[in-house]
């Protein structure tokens, strides 16, 4: 049976090696070892195989008559072995490939969880690690906490997203590039949300609805024309809509998609909006807080009449 082990050791010389004693006297063996060093104490992370049929209680146990503390035990299986820079070559490669995959990336390698709901119960027990993507906020859980080594490696790896997305996907106040120039959409606020139109024929929308049980709080349904899409057309909705629903004294944004949509965190760190991304299952949900944002005179006209704004 595998199991990974987190301890907290006194920070002396031979503490490691009682432990390691102890295991060797129970017959257990030690498959893998990571140290994550701190003032006065030391947090080790162990891969052990146990024989026969160990319960977590009974791994515990072993530890904690060897001097540790704070100790978890989960069962894992043999991936659990795999070599940890490995993992991290591996989890930056994906991130490179798909930004929009990095909560979940990020979670795996932490042996974590994506963000829970705040009235969950067990968050209360759990540590937090949060990260900043430009302008996203990304948490992930778990019940051991998080070292400061391991803030540090999460903080190298958001910084690496943060350098894909700025030099593949710039922030900017217009459209980007346009593949035909004689053609340029224009954009309009109307009741229901935002749209794109070009020679009067919408290419793209970003719809807001009420969200049940949430007063101040709006949904966007935003979508592009597969022909328009990468050039900024996406970024440009979010952000009217964006202000429109401000300008109806909207609390927050919620964008829900699939988890596998790569588009999606790009067009919210483009569009300049501070949110916050949460992946469960497959399901992620932007939720992007409005305070502070100020609506254009344009767009509360537009809201009131129902009449298309004048294009920017």
């Amino acid at each position: 049976m595998l199991w990974k082990v987190r301890a907290t050791l006194a920070d002396r010389p031979g503490a490691l090696a009682e432990l390691a004693r102890s295991c060797g006297a129970a017959g257990v063996n030690i498959l893998g070892l990571q140290i994550f060093p701190a003032l006065g104490s030391v947090t080790d992370e162990l891969i052990l195989r146990s024989p026969g049929e160990w319960t977590t209680a009974e791994v515990a146990r072993l530890l904690e008559s060897a001097g540790a503390s704070r100790v978890s035990v989960a069962p894992v299986t043999e991936a659990a072995l795999v070599d940890q820079p490995t993992r991290y070559v591996e989890a930056a490669r994906t991130v490179l490939d798909q930004p929009a995959s990095f909560p979940e990336v990020v979670a795996a390698l932490f042996d974590a969880e994506p963000d829970r709901p705040a009235d969950d119960p067990l968050a209360a027990l759990q540590d937090v690690l949060e990260l900043t993507v430009r302008e996203v906020t990304v948490q992930i859980r778990r019940l051991a906490p998080f070292t400061a080594t391991e803030h540090a490696r999460a903080g190298s790896l958001a910084d690496l997203v943060n350098d894909v997305l700025v030099r593949h996907h710039p922030a900017a106040d217009g459209l980007g590039h346009r593949a035909d120039e004689s053609a340029t959409p224009e954009f309009g606020e109307y009741v229901d949300g935002a749209r794109a139109t070009v020679d009067d024929r919408v290419i793209g929308h970003a719809t807001l609805a009420p969200v049940p049980d949430e007063d101040a709080v709006v949904a966007v349904d935003l979508a592009v024309d597969p022909a328009w899409r990468r050039r900024g057309i996406g970024t440009r909705l979010l952000r009217d809509a964006a202000r429109l629903a401000s300008s109806r004294r909207t609390d927050a944004l919620v964008l829900t998609t699939r988890s596998d949509n790569q588009a999606v965190l790009a067009v919210v760190l483009a569009s300049g909006l501070r949110g916050r991304i949460r992946m469960a299952g497959e399901t992620l949900t932007v939720r992007i807080p409005l305070g502070g944002l100020a609506p254009r005179a344009a767009e509360t006209s537009a809201a009131v009449t129902g009449e298309t704004a004048r294009p920017r």
